[in-house]
This record gives structure tokens, C-alpha cells and sequence, in this order.
């Protein structure tokens, strides 16, 4: 790489790399100048500090996260498509999560973008910019939530300490008193079975869009149930 003209997205690359693999606070100019075989002031060129590092890490990360899965599709198809590119982009970079709670967010090209393009999908189905943009946050949170309380077992564990946490988890919620917690208990028997991780996010991204699917639906004017 040192003899090599050093790209921006070659920095961001590896700067993605060392978070996913030892954390965002082992993301450093120094660190990333070592394993990329440059000087710092290299770096330099491309980011002038730490902040402007991280904001491109995201806005590179984010790049995926697009609105254009067939122009002619309904808006549902759409906005269900970015919420699958965002939750497949953070799965394959677990740091992510920690990395957008760190920058401003807004300030990344890819993001922007994004939002704008779920707005647009949004409004056409009737809601108002507001609320887009509150269904949009929804939508963020909603996916890094999915992630970080994932059932399954630990994000990105070897099958090994999968299978040791589940079976720890097993043994932890089937011994619970069962005329208490017999519900719990029932649970707990479900991690003798072989992780899915695959329905469980799937199932979450359905009950994402169920609640943005029904809200469109609801007539105007009308309140939700229950008030």
C-alpha cells in the first residue's frame, strides 16, 4: 500500500476494518497510518482529524443504503429495501452502530441522501415531511435495536461461543420457578434448538414495516387504538 497512490476509500476501508475488529476506539490516525504502511500526514490529506475520519468511515459504510431498488416500485417495496440494506450493512460491520452514535450523522453525503430519499418515498404515501422524518428515525433505531438485542446469541461469536452462550441462556431461564415464569421457561427450551438468525431478522423487519405499513393505511383524521 505505501507505494501506492492511497485513495480515501482505501483509508476508509481499513479504518471500517479495525473497528469491526477491535472497536471504534482502536480507530485511530496513528493506528491506521501503521497498518496502511504511511506516514499520518498521508492520512492527513484525506482527513484532517479524527472527527472528519469517522464522519467518512460512515458516509462510506453508508453508501449502500439506497432508495433506487426499482424506481417503479411501490413505496413499501422501496422503503423495506433500505431497511434491508441498512440491517445488511450493519450486520457485516458490527462497529457501525457504535460509530453513527458517535457522528453527526447529517454531516455524511451518503446519509443525507438516504433521508432524503426515504422522505420522498414517505410523503408519497400520504405522510407528511414531519412525520417521514420521524418514521425514517424510527426505522434507524429501530434496525440498530434488531441488532443489539438479538436473541440468537452474541453478534459475530464463533459457532462455538454461540452455542455455549445459548446454552448458558437455556439453563439460566429453564430453571427459573416454573409456576412463576412459566412462559420464560417455555422459552428458554427453544435455545436447544440450532440458532436462526435469519427468520429472527426477517421477522424484525416485518414488524418495522407493519407499523409503517398500517399507519399509511389508517384513514386521515383517524386516532390509533385504543384512544
Amino acid at each position: 500500500m505505501a507505494g501506492e497512490k492511497l485513495s480515501k476509500t482505501a483509508v476508509a476501508e481499513r479504518a471500517l476494518q479495525i473497528g469491526d475488529e477491535h472497536g471504534l476506539e482502536a480507530v485511530t490516525i496513528r493506528r491506521l497510518a501503521q497498518e496502511l504502511g504511511v506516514t499520518p500526514m498521508a492520512l492527513y490529506w484525506h482527513f484532517k482529524n479524527k472527527e472528519e475520519l469517522l464522519l467518512g468511515i460512515s458516509d462510506y459504510a453508508l453508501s449502500t443504503v439506497r432508495a433506487d431498488r426499482g424506481a417503479a416500485d411501490p413505496w413499501q417495496k422501496q422503503v423495506r429495501a433500505m431497511v434491508e440494506a441498512l440491517l445488511a450493512v450493519m450486520r457485516k460491520h458490527p462497529v457501525l452502530p457504535d460509530l453513527l452514535a458517535s457522528v453527526e450523522k447529517s454531516r455524511t453525503a451518503s446519509f443525507t441522501r438516504a433521508s432524503n430519499d426515504a422522505l420522498t418515498l414517505l410523503t408519497s404515501a400520504g405522510f407528511t415531511v414531519q412525520q417521514g422524518y420521524w418514521i425514517a428515525s424510527y426505522l434507524l433505531h429501530g434496525v440498530i435495536g434488531l441488532l443489539l438485542a438479538q436473541p440468537e446469541g452474541p453478534p459475530h461469536g464463533t459457532p462455538e461461543e454461540i452455542a455455549e452462550w445459548r446454552r448458558q441462556r437455556r439453563v439460566e431461564l429453564v430453571c427459573l420457578p416454573s409456576d412463576q415464569f412459566p412462559m420464560l421457561v417455555k422459552f428458554g427450551e427453544t435455545y436447544a434448538s440450532d440458532p436462526d438468525p435469519e427468520s429472527y431478522f426477517a421477522f424484525g423487519v416485518d414488524l418495522l414495516m407493519s407499523a409503517v405499513e398500517g399507519m399509511a393505511n389508517r384513514p386521515a383524521g383517524a386516532s390509533p387504538a385504543g384512544r
